[in-house]
């Protein structure tokens, strides 16, 4: 099961999706691992089809083109910011099978 972010509806409520042959699922998922993990086109080709979906790597690049803004915005605002700060209450570490506290 595919749960990816997906580009939200146009002004007149049509899906942006509208007239493709791939179910938007499969759109959504090729642009996310696109901009996600910074594969190439070739790479996102493979990944899929090994799951068994068939898609150029041109097809792909026409949809990171006119879809990619909306998804590496919302990857970037998911992102960490440079002031968020992170507490680790306690490390334990095993050297030598003695097990250390830090």
């Amino acid at each position: 099961m595919l749960t990816v972010m997906s580009v939200a509806p146009t002004q007149n409520g049509a899906s942006p999706y509208r007239g493709y042959r791939s179910p938007p699922k499969i759109i959504a998922h090729d642009v996310w691992l696109y901009f996600r993990f910074h594969l190439s086109f070739r790479d996102v080709q493979d990944l899929l089809a090994e799951r068994g979906v068939i898609v150029s790597y041109e097809s792909i690049r026409q949809w990171c083109s006119k879809f990619g803004a909306t998804f590496a915005d919302g990857l970037r605002r998911r992102r960490a910011r440079v002031g968020d700060k992170w507490h680790l209450n306690e490390v334990m570490l095993k050297i030598n099978g003695k097990r250390h506290g830090l």
